[in-house]
């Protein structure tokens, strides 16, 4: 083989190696943007309801209220016969079991729903109201296109007469889609129309801000001691073995870490954000002492020995002119390390966060759930709507680590000094 033969060879093989980086790439943008239209075209609907029209009388006689009744005894009157003859009056029923089929397309909170309104509003008191009350899981999803209507009956949670009822709703023009504020204000429910991610992004918020506050000072006071201060010696040595030896650890296993400790030892809330806030910190920690540390070192020795130069002790040099040069990477370091808190599940689960709660948390100490979490119990539920506040779900657990992400190149991008 001669020098030409040599060279054509030597750049064919460079040609196919470009390729192949390029079909990896291209071919890595396809699975996000399939897995990203999965989600997106699953979950978007969650972001609407399905609500009916009902004529509500407020008649101050059928709910037993005075002339000028009070907010206490707005709170306290009995909704549901004035709600049921609402409902009843959408369209001409006759019988028990046709009554049941059309309060069955309605979300159980319709009593709530009037409630609430007339609580917000009590100058419609003895006055006619058109509200927009929640329809049920299986309507809301019919009208979305979601549920198959050519099935048999029997095989469908909506009868016949359901059908019925909604082709005579949509042709008196009394079905509309809104925006679904109980997503974000409302906590877990086993009805799907109800459920929200409203006590999720709390416990989220909490969680992270308690991570955020025990692991960033711990972290930033270990890197600077470790590489400006610390003696280099098999015990140091020993130290960022181990450091970067629990970074690679599974999440898993600080779970376990938080459940024997935290739980067992201390007796501490069971599914609450503190505990999961601890747990995430230790998980945390080494993974923001490794970017502080590649921070600091980045920061050229003669800025140092400028600054002793001049009469700085040791610790005005590293406190005053090296720590602040290696602020960006090391912020940069912690919103990616929180990121990834973010979206932990596995030792979440191990310290209980799998619970059932209702309530939105108020304080770190309440019961809670996290969107990770959220997705995971969601996930399991057989119901159709569910699927859609899963896939939701997890857009907005992606906005939020889309973000976070953002933030910390933006941050490194413009503070960032080349040398």
């Amino acid at each position: 083989m001669n020098k030409e033969q040599r060279l054509k060879k030597r750049h064919n093989a460079e040609k196919r190696f470009r390729f192949y980086g390029l079909a990896s790439i291209l071919l890595a943008i396809f699975f996000v943007f399939f897995l990203l239209n999965a989600i997106f075209s699953k979950g978007s609907g969650a972001f609407l309801k399905t609500t009916i029209d009902v004529e509500v009388n407020f008649n101050a006689e059928t709910l037993e209220l005075s002339e000028k009744p009070t907010t206490e005894d707005l709170e306290n009157a009995d909704y549901y016969d004035l709600a049921i003859d609402s409902i009843l009056n959408v369209i001409n029923v006759s019988g028990l079991d046709e009554e049941k089929s059309l309060i069955n397309l309605f979300s159980p909170d319709y009593e709530y729903e009037i409630r609430r309104f007339l609580i917000n509003n009590p100058n419609v008191l003895k006055q006619t109201v058109v509200l927009k009350l929640t329809s049920s899981d299986d309507f809301d999803q019919l009208h979305k296109g979601n549920y198959p209507r050519e099935l048999p009956e029997d095989r469908r949670r909506i009868d016949n007469f359901q059908l019925n009822i909604y082709d005579t709703l949509v042709k008196e023009d009394k079905v509309d889609k809104i925006f679904n504020s109980y997503l974000f204000t409302k906590g877990d429910s086993r009805n799907p129309e109800l459920a929200g991610i409203g006590g999720a992004l709390v416990g989220s918020f909490f969680t992270i801000v308690i991570t955020l506050l025990l692991s960033f000072p711990i972290a930033i006071a270990a890197s600077i001691y470790l590489e400006e201060f610390a003696p280099k010696n098999k015990i140091t040595d020993f130290i960022e073995i181990n450091i970067n030896n629990l970074a690679a650890v599974p999440s898993i296993v600080f779970g376990l870490l938080g459940l024997g400790i935290l739980l067992g030892t201390f007796h501490l809330p069971r599914s609450t954000p503190l505990v999961a806030g601890i747990t995430l910190a230790l998980m945390t920690l080494p993974r923001i002492i490794i970017p502080c540390r590649a921070s600091l070192k980045a920061v050229p020795p003669s800025i140092r020995e400028g600054a002793l130069a001049i009469g700085a002790s040791k610790v005005q040099s590293v406190m005053h002119h090296v720590v602040p040069l290696a602020i960006p990477g090391t912020l940069s370091g912690t919103i990616i390390g929180l990121a990834q808190a973010l979206g932990e599940t596995a030792p979440l689960i191990l310290i209980g966060m799998v619970a059932f709660v209702v309530d939105i948390p108020s304080i770190p100490t309440d019961p809670s759930a996290s969107l990770p979490v959220q997705v995971y119990l969601w996930s399991e539920q057989a119901e159709r709507g569910f699927v859609e506040k899963t896939s939701a779900t997890i857009m907005v657990l992606l906005s939020f680590l889309i973000t976070l992400n953002f933030i910390a190149v933006y941050l490194r991008q413009k503070f960032e000094r080349k040398w």
